[in-house]
C-alpha cells in the first residue's frame, strides 16, 4: 500500500520534470477517451411541471438529465471543498494532495486521506474502474490529465454529479436528492448537503436506510472539515429511500412508444388528481374477485385534455387481474352506453321528442327478440322514461327505423374505432353487441356534453390542436343531457340531482360494467370487469362502477360546473302539446301493419274494470299471425296460442297489463282492473 502512493506521487513528479515533459505530453495525447454521453433517464412531467414517471437507462440504473446552474452552490462549495480544494486550480492531478496523502500513508502506516480529484473520480466513473489495483490509479490518473484537456471545469463537475452513486440504483445527485430527500437538488439544508457529498465514496455502506450510524459519521466528518454549524449535525438522517413516482404507468408506456428518443414529455395530467384517481381504482377492487381490474379516465371535455388516465389498480403481470394490460384501450362490450346516441340520432331525425310515448312491449325483429334486463315490460311509456330506465326495447324498435349503420358512423365520427363480430352490424349494437374502449366512450360523451360537437382525447401538451368533429345538433346533445342528469344518484352516495349527468351500463353476462358521466366542465368514464373476460357474477354497472364515478367527481372539485342552457329553438313541451307525429312513436310499417292484420285485443277492452270470478277472464283477439303468445304484467301466461278465444287465468285483485304478440313480433296491449 504505501509503494502504491509512492508510485502515484512519483509518477505526478515525473509528469513536471522538464526531461520527461516531452514524454508525458504524447503520453496524455495519446489517450483513448471514453464515451462522455451521458444517457439520462426519461421524464415524464405532468401539466404543471411534476414528476409522473420516470424511466431507468442500462442495467436498471436511474440517472437524470442535470444542469449545474439548478444545483444548490451551497452543495457545490461543500463538494469543492470536502473533495477537491484546488479542483480549479489543477490540471486533473493535485500534486500537492498526492504527495500529502503518500506523506501521511508512509508515517501512519495505512491511508489517511486520498490524493483523487474530482476529475479522476470521473475519470474512475466513466470507466467503472476501481481503486484497489494501482494499474487503475495510473489509468485515471492519465485520463484526468486526457479530460482536463478537452473539457471544462464546469464540464467535469457535471459529468461527476451526473455519474456520482447514491446507493442501490440511484446515480446522479438530480435522482439521489429525489430518492433520499423527494426534491431536486436546487435547494439543499446543510446537512442534506453533506450526505450527498458523503454518500458516493462508500454508496453502499454508508446508505442510511440500511447503516444510520455509518451515514451519520460520513455526514459529521464532511460537516467538520467544511466547519459548518454544529447544529446541523443534529438533523435526522433519512430511513428509507423514497420511491421514484410511477403514475399512469399504462399511458406514459404509450407516450414513450410513441415518442421514444424525447428526454423529457410534458403531458396534460394533474399528478395529485393521478394519483386519487389511482387510490381509488386500487380501492374499488379491494376486498373482491382478486382477478377484477378497475380502470377510469378523467378528461376536460372543452379541450379534450385527459387529466388522470388509470389503466389497472396494480402495473404488475402476476397478479390474476392482469395488471399490464391496459384496460382502457381494451375492446369491450359496452352495455347500455350506447343507448344515449341512438336515441340523440333519432332526436335530431326528428323520430322522436323526449316527451314521445314509446311502446316497451315484448317485439321480435326476425330471429332477434330483445328482452329487457328484468324480464319486465312497462308498456307505453314517455322516450324520457325510456332512457333513464335503460329498457331496451325502446332503443331497439329504433335502432330498426334508423338503421345500426348510422350509428356505426356516428360512433366513428367521433374518434371511436367500434369492431363488430362479423363485420356487419345489426340491431344487436343497441345493447352492446359491439366491441368499444373506454377512451373512446369516454371521447364520445365528452360529445354529448360540449354541445354535440367531440373534442378529441389528447394527453401530450405538444399535441397538435385537434378540430372538434359534430355527432348530433345542439339540441340533440342538449336533450340527452336534460335526461341523464334526471337520473338519481346511488344511493350510498347521495346528493342532488342534475349536477351530474350518466349512464351505466352492464354487459352480456356481467362481464363489464360501466358508468360513464359528465359536468359542465369534466367528463369520466369507469370501467370494471375482468381482463380476460370471464364474467364477473353480481357486476352491474350500476351498483358497482356508478359509485366509483361519483367519487372520481367529486375528487376533481367539489363545485359542479353548472350544465348548458338549452338552444333556443329546442321544443321544451309536453306530451300533449307536441304536435302529433311527435305524440306517439309510430314505426314506418305501424299504418300498414294495422290496415291488415296487427294482433288487437277486443276483450277486454282498454280500462275496463272486472269482476272476479274465480275461473280467469274471457279475452278475444282479432288478427295477428299465428301462433299468439300472450303477457301479464310482463310475465308470459300463454304461449303457442293459435285460438283467437280463451280464457285467461287472471282472478288477482288490482290492475293488470295483459299483451299479446304475434308470429311476427307485432303487439298490442290493454290495461284493466279486477274487484
Amino acid at each position: 500500500m504505501i509503494r502504491r502512493f509512492g508510485l502515484f506521487a512519483l509518477v505526478m513528479l515525473l509528469g513536471t520534470v522538464g526531461g520527461l515533459r516531452d514524454a508525458t505530453d504524447r503520453w496524455i495525447a495519446s489517450t483513448v477517451l471514453p464515451s462522455m454521453l451521458v444517457e439520462t433517464s426519461v421524464e415524464m412531467r405532468d401539466r404543471h411541471g411534476a414528476l409522473l414517471r420516470v424511466y431507468p437507462v442500462e442495467n436498471g440504473r436511474t440517472r437524470m438529465a442535470l444542469r449545474l446552474k439548478d444545483v444548490d452552490p451551497g452543495f457545490l462549495n461543500m463538494l469543492i471543498a470536502y473533495e477537491d480544494k484546488r479542483f480549479y486550480d489543477h490540471n486533473g492531478v493535485d500534486l500537492r494532495a498526492g504527495l500529502r496523502a503518500a506523506v501521511q500513508a508512509v508515517t501512519n502506516g495505512g491511508i489517511v486521506s486520498g490524493g483523487s480529484t474530482l476529475t479522476m473520480q470521473v475519470a474512475r466513473l466513466l470507466e467503472n474502474s476501481g481503486t484497489g489495483r494501482w494499474q487503475g490509479k495510473l489509468r485515471q490518473i492519465r485520463l484526468a490529465l486526457a479530460l482536463e484537456r478537452v473539457l471544462g471545469k464546469d464540464e467535469i463537475l457535471t459529468l461527476y454529479l451526473a455519474h456520482a452513486p447514491y446507493g442501490g440504483a440511484v446515480e446522479g445527485l438530480r435522482a439521489g436528492t429525489l430518492a433520499w430527500f423527494g426534491k431536486e437538488p436546487a435547494r439543499l439544508t446543510l446537512a442534506e448537503a453533506a450526505l450527498l457529498v458523503a454518500l458516493p465514496q462508500a454508496p453502499e455502506t454508508r446508505r442510511p436506510d440500511r447503516h444510520p450510524q455509518a451515514a451519520r459519521q460520513a455526514r459529521a466528518r464532511v460537516l467538520q472539515r467544511t466547519k459548518a454549524p454544529d447544529q446541523a449535525r443534529l438533523a435526522p438522517v433519512p430511513r428509507r429511500m423514497t420511491p421514484f413516482p410511477r403514475f399512469a404507468p399504462h399511458l406514459t408506456d404509450l407516450t414513450l412508444r410513441e415518442v421514444p428518443k424525447t428526454q423529457r414529455i410534458d403531458l396534460t395530467l394533474d399528478a395529485g388528481l393521478q394519483e386519487q384517481i389511482q387510490d381509488l381504482a386500487a380501492r374499488a377492487v379491494r376486498g373482491r374477485d382478486d382477478r377484477l381490474s378497475a380502470a377510469i379516465i378523467v378528461a376536460d371535455h372543452h379541450t379534450g385534455e385527459i387529466l388522470a388516465s388509470v389503466g389497472s389498480p396494480a402495473y404488475s403481470g402476476a397478479d390474476g387481474a392482469l395488471g399490464f394490460v391496459d384496460m382502457t384501450r381494451a375492446l369491450r362490450s359496452p352495455g347500455s352506453t350506447l343507448k344515449p346516441f341512438i336515441y340523440g340520432i333519432a332526436f335530431e331525425q326528428g323520430l322522436v321528442h323526449p316527451e314521445t310515448l314509446i311502446n316497451d312491449a315484448p317485439t321480435a325483429f326476425g330471429r332477434y327478440a330483445p328482452q329487457n334486463f328484468d324480464g319486465e315490460y312497462r308498456g307505453e311509456l314517455t322516450v324520457r322514461s325510456a332512457l333513464l330506465q335503460s329498457l331496451n326495447i325502446p332503443p331497439v324498435v329504433l335502432l330498426n327505423e334508423l338503421g345500426p349503420s348510422r350509428l356505426m358512423a356516428l360512433l366513428r365520427r367521433g374518434g371511436a374505432a367500434p369492431v363488430v363480430p362479423g363485420g356487419k352490424p345489426g340491431l344487436a349494437v343497441a345493447l352492446g353487441g359491439v366491441g368499444i374502449t373506454l377512451h373512446d366512450l369516454v371521447q364520445l360523451y365528452g360529445g354529448i356534453a360540449n354541445g354535440g360537437q367531440v373534442q378529441p382525447l389528447i394527453w401530450r401538451k405538444d399535441a397538435a390542436a385537434r378540430q372538434p368533429k359534430r355527432i348530433m345538433s345542439d339540441v340533440a346533445a342538449w336533450q340527452l343531457w336534460d335526461i341523464l342528469a334526471d337520473l338519481a344518484p346511488p344511493l350510498h352516495i347521495g346528493g342532488p340531482r342534475r349536477q351530474i349527468a350518466y349512464k351505466t351500463g352492464t354487459s352480456y353476462g356481467h362481464r363489464d360494467a360501466w358508468s360513464i358521466g359528465f359536468d359542465g366542465q369534466h367528463v369520466i368514464g369507469v370501467w370494471l370487469g375482468r381482463p380476460d373476460g370471464t364474467p364477473v357474477p353480481g357486476a352491474f354497472g350500476g351498483d358497482l362502477a356508478a359509485p366509483i364515478l361519483f367519487e372520481a367527481f367529486g375528487r376533481v372539485s367539489e363545485k359542479r360546473a353548472p350544465g348548458p342552457l338549452p338552444p333556443d329553438e329546442t321544443l321544451m313541451l309536453r306530451t300533449a302539446d307536441l304536435p302529433a307525429p311527435l305524440q306517439r312513436f309510430r314505426s314506418r310499417g305501424a299504418i300498414f301493419d294495422l290496415a291488415t292484420d296487427s294482433p288487437m285485443v277486443s276483450f277486454p277492452p282498454q280500462g275496463a274494470v272486472l269482476r272476479r270470478g274465480g275461473a280467469g277472464i274471457p279475452l278475444k283477439l282479432r288478427s295477428g299471425k299465428l301462433p299468439l303468445t300472450v303477457l301479464v304484467n310482463g310475465a308470459p301466461v300463454l304461449t303457442g296460442l293459435r285460438d283467437r278465444e280463451t280464457w285467461l287465468p287472471l282472478d288477482g285483485a288490482g290492475f293488470s297489463r295483459i299483451s299479446v304478440i304475434d308470429a311476427r313480433g307485432r303487439s298490442a296491449e290493454v290495461e284493466i282492473r279486477l274487484q
